[in-house]
């Protein structure tokens, strides 16, 4: 980052080297990889970018962006970025080519900064080159603060003298003037202020040219005689750790009620009427412990310092404390109001990947809210043992890879693990088979921190429309009868769980029914043809007549002689003889006498028919003489047997 100018340079501070990242011919370098700001100031972001000059693509064109959401192949513009909407500028200068490279320079500005910036700004430029995009990682660390006062008192026998103290967890470039306000009020300039208490009143300080931008109120309390003084106002303290919040108080002294009896408490709970006593506090106990020294008498004025300690810090310690102090003149009793405030916190872990294609290789960095004095270096535990001191980590994360941090010589104070999710596990609801019609419930749950996001698949590899922990189905049908699972990602790796199948109760009844219904179909439709047939045939016996059927040579023959014959021929015929007679289909016969003699002359209504004799062993039965007559059969005539 570069400060532009000294009403810039008080906001900001360069906390390392500028850091150069590239690929030979594609560069992104940023002035400084970490950056420290006050929160509600503005900050400048600056890097430098090159790319090869290729005079087939000139004039080179050139679309720039910074982000910090999404990745380098859909990052999330900042100007477009809804919670930076009015709050960020970004301004390059012209793109110079000189020999075969091209160069340009680019700088971000946020201004009105809130604790949420605090994260990670890369920046990416695309050019009209093939191929010609390119991100520089792994960005910048933008690390918000605010300014803070603290309070001590010069001479602690008279602890109505304070001196005051604006200080910031970034160190402000240069001489950073301060100013001081008072109940809202400018009392000074300088880095310190010094203070005589009289009364109640609310201090702060800020930077000089930008009132808005100030530390969080301190309250120095006092009635003119009767004073409660805390060191600060406000206290960050890590969580299992332990912590001093200290104070003074005043009274005057009243030779009448010599000796001074005092009785102290801390206070979390309850009023000044009825406050609950840190050490008789349920959710205390064990862990707080008041010290305070002995009341001195100087003058006409007696004065006290007090200190309470909570050890093994819980995040529900996160609270407001407040002292009170009762004397024996007259029960008197004082209360510092507004207290002290103590914050919680852990150290964290935050995750970025060096380099997007290649998620296995991680940048991890140790971060608090709350410094240590002395400022500790952090180490770094591995699997839960210590690989080494640094500020970040660097690693490839394996799957069963766990990873914390903590402030060296605070060892026990660890920041929760980072890890990947582990297997998850699916369960269905309702379980085993469901109806059709009915609604099924898949849930998802893994192991992970930071906390794992879900996405739903049926096999092989497809995606459902719907991702988060629990996906349903409102309406089962058979087309849902598929293996589903579901993969648990977070920003250091993925897992995918074991398949579910969704089976139908009535998956079976699907298949039978339609198999049933197929055959029903298949038998009704051969009864149709059947009863078709029966039908038809019972239709052609009736039209043939009951005494048998008609002879297909009233084709040739005149129909008087056919029909005579064929009379003839059943009046001659017995029933049994007939019968087989009616079930000859394919031929055309009749049955005339064949008694003639060798010498006797055919019939002209024979003429042109072959005449066949067919003897049966029972004979065609006797005529009207009681003489058996043979079987004729007359045959449909050919043009030759016409001639014949």
């Amino acid at each position: 980052m570069t400060l532009i100018s000294a009403a810039r340079g008080f906001l900001a501070f360069l906390l390392s080297a500028p850091v150069l990242q590239g690929n030979d011919d594609w560069r992104v370098t940023y002035s400084s990889s970490n950056v420290c700001a006050l929160r509600g100031a503005m900050v400048d972001i600056n890097c430098t970018y090159e790319y090869p000059d290729n005079v087939q693509y000139r004039p080179n064109t050139v679309r720039t962006l910074w982000f910090t959401k999404g990745d380098k192949y859909q990052p999330v513009d900042l100007e477009h970025d809804t919670d930076y909407t009015g709050r960020v500028e970004s301004s390059c200068g012209e793109v110079s080519c000189t020999g075969s490279r091209c160069h340009g320079t680019c700088t971000l500005i946020i201004r009105d900064l809130r604790q949420s910036d605090s994260t990670v700004y890369k920046f990416r430029f695309t050019t009209n080159l093939p191929g010609g995009e390119y991100t520089g990682d792994p960005g910048v660390m933008l690390t918000l603060t605010d300014l803070q006062v603290k309070v001590s008192f010069l001479y602690p026998e008279n602890p109505t003298w304070a001196e005051l103290e604006c200080r910031s967890m970034c160190g402000l470039a240069g001489d950073t003037p301060y100013i001081w306000i008072r109940n809202g009020q400018n009392v000074g300039q300088g880095i310190n202020y010094w203070e005589y208490i009289q009364s109640d009143g609310s201090y702060s300080c800020a930077v000089e040219g930008y009132k808005r931008v100030t530390s969080p109120l301190v309250w120095l309390q006092g009635n003119g005689d009767w004073t409660v003084t805390y060191s600060s106002s406000n206290v960050c303290a890590l969580r299992g750790a332990m912590v001093d919040i200290n104070c003074t108080y005043e009274y005057p002294d009243n030779v009448q009620y010599r000796p001074n009896t005092v009785r102290t408490l801390w206070f979390t709970k309850g009023d000044k009427y009825q406050p609950v006593d840190l050490e008789h506090d349920a959710d205390y106990t064990g862990r707080v412990e008041s010290s305070c020294e002995e009341v001195r008498c100087t003058g006409s004025r007696c004065h006290g310092t007090c200190t309470l300690r909570i050890k093994d810090l819980r995040q529900s310690d996160s609270s407001v404390y407040k002292f009170m102090f009762t004397t024996n003149q007259l029960g008197l009793e004082y209360i510092g109001n507004h207290g002290v405030m103590l914050s919680v916190t852990d150290i964290q872990v935050k995750v970025s990947f060096l380099y997007p294609t290649d998620p296995s290789y991680a940048k991890l960095e140790c971060h608090s809210m709350c410094g240590l004095a002395g400022d500790p270096p952090y180490i770094w535990f591995r699997n839960g043992q210590n690989v080494g001191q640094r500020v970040n980590y660097w690693a490839y994360i394996q799957s069963g890879d766990s990873y914390s941090c903590a402030f060296e010589g605070y060892e026990r104070l660890r920041s929760p693990l980072v890890y990947p999710p582990k297997t998850p596990s699916v369960t269905m609801s309702p379980s085993g088979e469901v109806e059709e019609g009915s609604s099924v419930t898949l849930s998802c749950s893994s192991d992970a921190n930071p906390a794992a996001n879900y996405t739903w698949f049926k096999e092989p590899e497809i995606p459902v429309k719907e991702s988060g922990q629990n996906y349903t189905i409102t309406y089962i049908t058979s087309e849902h009868e598929e293996n589903y699972y579901c993969q648990a990602h977070n920003a250091i790796g993925h897992h995918n769980s074991t398949s579910v199948f969704i089976k139908g109760a009535t998956s079976s009844s699907w298949t039978t029914t339609g198999a049933v219904g197929t055959i029903f179909v298949l038998l009704a439709t051969i009864l149709l043809l059947v009863f078709l047939w029966m039908r038809k045939k019972r239709a052609s016996r009736k039209a043939y007549g009951q005494g048998g059927r008609p002879d297909t040579v009233e084709e040739l023959l005149p129909v008087p002689v056919y029909e005579n014959v064929s009379a003839r021929t059943n009046h001659l015929a017995p029933a049994a003889q007939r019968e087989p007679i009616e079930e000859q289909d394919d031929h055309h016969s009749a049955i005339i006498p064949t008694s003639l003699s060798e010498n006797q002359e055919v019939p002209r209504w024979l003429a042109g028919s072959r005449v066949q004799s067919n003897h049966t062993d029972e004979g065609p039965g006797p005529d009207r003489d009681g003489r058996n007559l043979p079987v004729v059969s007359a045959v449909k005539s050919t043009p030759q047997s016409a001639k014949q």
